[in-house]
């Protein structure tokens, strides 16, 4: 449904997205990730049309988006600091967006409003950054788009309305099939909220897969072997990450499971353990693979 297919952006003299490829299905979550200043926001942008892109094609549902009105009306894009007129309340801002946003549902705002319980009548600059947001969420789910953009878009949130617009979000997504696109540095919530995951460094989507894809193609593994034991193991397995704590090893391994297993067992291990790996581990070696800092976190 959403291309983005060697697309190129500048922004003065710099090289923000470059020859970036993207594939989007309709009715899935997309979780986009990526080291800061890797070009996401640009990104997102640019796939809102609100930035043009120097080369490349940006689509949505076969269509170009830059000042594609149709496609626009369908799109809703929240950044990572949503933005409303100066002293306008969120009834106020609701008949703005009822004005532009032909699929914009008065019943459903009304309901929603049971959900988030801000006062419409409150200008929104008074409230907090949290509050603000849930505004926010508020009035884009009552455009009912077709494509939700968010940048960031749990920011400020406290627990409970985290989990109710997550709720929110796959609701939508179950019901009419839309699509999302997330940006986050969260990656417990993106583990928790999407299906398909895009790692961007540099300007560039370096990994795109289904997130069970993702999880099943790299492992953690810890092992221990008798002293006797020569080195040769290692090149058997030709770990991606190698620490070693006493006698015993852990590895960051890419491969086939049972493939890797085998190997192992062959060295007739006295430890062997395949431990579960989170999507920050993964994202974090993945990058590593792309020249990015290695944290030692992941093994404490």
């Amino acid at each position: 449904m959403i291309k983005l297919e060697h697309v190129n952006k500048k922004i003065e003299k710099d090289q923000i997205l470059d020859d970036l490829s993207l594939n989007v299905n309709k009715g899935s979550i997309y979780g986009l990730l990526g080291s800061n200043g890797a070009g996401k926001t640009t990104m997102l942008k640019t796939l809102a049309g609100i930035l043009k892109q120097d080369s490349g094609t940006v689509t949505i549902a076969g269509e170009n988006v830059y000042e594609n009105n149709a496609i626009k009306q369908s799109v809703f894009f929240m950044p990572d600091y949503p933005t409303f007129f100066p002293q306008y309340t969120t009834k106020q801002m609701a008949k703005f967006f009822q004005s532009i946003y032909p699929n914009w549902s008065e019943e459903r705002f009304l309901k929603l409003g049971e959900v988030f319980e801000l006062d419409v009548n409150k200008k929104i600059h008074t409230y907090s950054k949290g509050l603000q947001r849930q505004a926010a969420f508020w009035l884009a789910l009552s455009t009912n788009p077709s494509v939700f953009i968010l940048d960031e878009p749990f920011d400020g949130l406290d627990p409970v309305i985290r989990t109710k617009v997550k709720n929110l979000l796959v609701q939508e997504v179950a019901e009419r099939d839309m699509t999302v696109i997330i940006s986050s540095h969260n990656l417990r919530e993106v583990e928790d909220l999407c299906d398909h995951i895009g790692i961007i460094h540099k300007g560039t989507c370096m990994i795109e897969k289904d997130i069970d894809d993702l999880k099943s193609d790299i492992h953690k593994i810890q092992v221990a072997f008798p002293k006797e034991t020569k080195e040769d193991w290692k090149e058997s397995v030709k770990p991606l990450y190698m620490e070693q704590r006493g006698s015993v090893y852990m590895l960051i391994v890419r491969g086939e499971k049972q493939k890797i297993l085998t190997n192992i067992e062959t060295f007739k291990p006295v430890l062997l353990d395949m431990l579960p790996l989170t999507l920050e581990e993964i994202f974090i070696y993945e990058m590593g693979d792309m020249n990015y800092a290695i944290q030692n976190i992941l093994l404490s």
